[in-house]
């Protein structure tokens, strides 16, 4: 079996639901169905490139979950972060490797909320803090492209 084959009997596997790329800093997130990563870079027409925080992720199950305990609707791609996975935990994964597709990312540690949440919804930023709420930031380790509805799952080294 190959780093990218997933054995149901071993690991959980989740799913990649959206990809948004910022056009600028504080620019708008544009959705798109496919896009292409680039070792040590980040995300392919992406404003923040290089760097620790060359990708950052959320997952959809906490975002909602988030959406209920401040009394929000807001629709995930509020958050600002490149990737939403669902089905797979970022919770404590610093140093991890997650497949995405035919892609591998290693998780370098938990991203925090900023002031930006607060301005997008009152209480959300104080919300996100605990326990990886405002999701994950990684390295790119291969380059390609990933595709909304890519299997994402954490494999060894």
């Amino acid at each position: 079996m190959d780093l990218f084959t997933h054995d149901q009997s071993q690991q959980p596997c989740g799913i990649l639901e959206a990809i948004w790329i910022k056009r600028m800093k504080r620019g708008p997130m544009d959705a798109v169905e496919l896009a292409t990563l680039e070792k040590d870079q980040g995300l392919v027409g992406n404003a923040n490139r290089g760097g620790r925080r060359q990708v950052t992720l959320m997952e959809r199950e906490v975002w909602e979950r988030l959406m209920q305990e401040v009394g929000g609707s807001l629709p995930p791609v509020a958050r600002r972060a490149n990737l939403l996975i669902s089905g797979l935990s970022l919770l404590k994964s610093r140093k991890r490797i997650l497949a995405i597709g035919r892609c591998r990312i290693r998780v370098l540690g938990e991203n925090k909320p900023c002031e930006r949440m607060e301005e997008t919804l009152e209480g959300l930023e104080k919300a996100m803090w605990p326990n990886w709420g405002g999701g994950a930031f990684a390295e790119v380790l291969d380059d390609g492209e990933i595709l909304v509805g890519d299997e994402v799952s954490w494999v060894e080294e």
